[in-house]
């Protein structure tokens, strides 16, 4: 990690924009990770028995809804099943990328007692977001005949990451400003 150790500090010299240009390509590599780590959950869970039992069960609340669907054949899709696996792998990935981007990305000196609780409550509402905006986009590319299941849940799965993706930049820059030099250099 020496070497990237180096670059920021290349970065740095170079000014404000070359910092926040260099922690945006680390930012897409570290939601590079981040996606994947949600889709290999996606489709983990989305094989898990129990999980897939809950498939055949329509699920509405509030403003979620996860209709069951009927794909080439008898393959049973959405319904609380996919709610359930949608949203685990979106959380799990989440937390993936709060310490990954505030340690790495933003070399962050952050206190996570203040951090974590914002960054929760923005989180929450992009993945209730999501919950909304996942499901019904998995709905439209089955009932419209342009994927199958496992497909159109892997397609609605990336653009809920993309939205994603591009809301949490700036708020993870303004969370995490705080310099981990500048936090020993105050304690010191």
């Amino acid at each position: 990690m020496g070497k990237l150790k180096d670059i920021d500090s290349k970065a740095e010299a170079k000014g404000a924009g070359v910092v926040t240009f260099w922690q945006f390509v680390k930012f897409i590599f570290v939601s590079l990770l981040a996606m994947i780590v949600q889709f290999v959950l996606l489709n983990i869970l989305n094989h898990i028995p129990a999980i897939v039992a809950l498939f055949g069960t329509d699920f509405k609340w509030w403003v979620f809804e996860s209709p069951v669907n009927m794909a080439e054949g008898a393959v049973v899709i959405g319904g609380l099943g996919y709610f359930i696996s949608n949203n685990v792998a979106n959380i799990i990935a989440q937390i993936v990328s709060f310490f990954v981007n505030r340690e790495k990305t933003f070399n962050s000196g952050a206190n996570i007692a203040i951090t974590l609780p914002i960054y929760i409550v923005f989180t929450i509402a992009l993945i209730a977001f999501s919950a909304w905006l996942n499901p019904t986009l998995q709905h439209l590319f089955v009932s419209k005949g342009w994927m199958g299941g496992d497909l159109a849940a892997n397609a609605a799965t990336m653009i809920c990451s993309a939205v994603q993706f591009f809301l949490y930049f700036p708020v993870d820059k303004i969370l995490f400003h705080k310099k981990k030099e500048e936090k020993e250099a105050k304690a010191d």
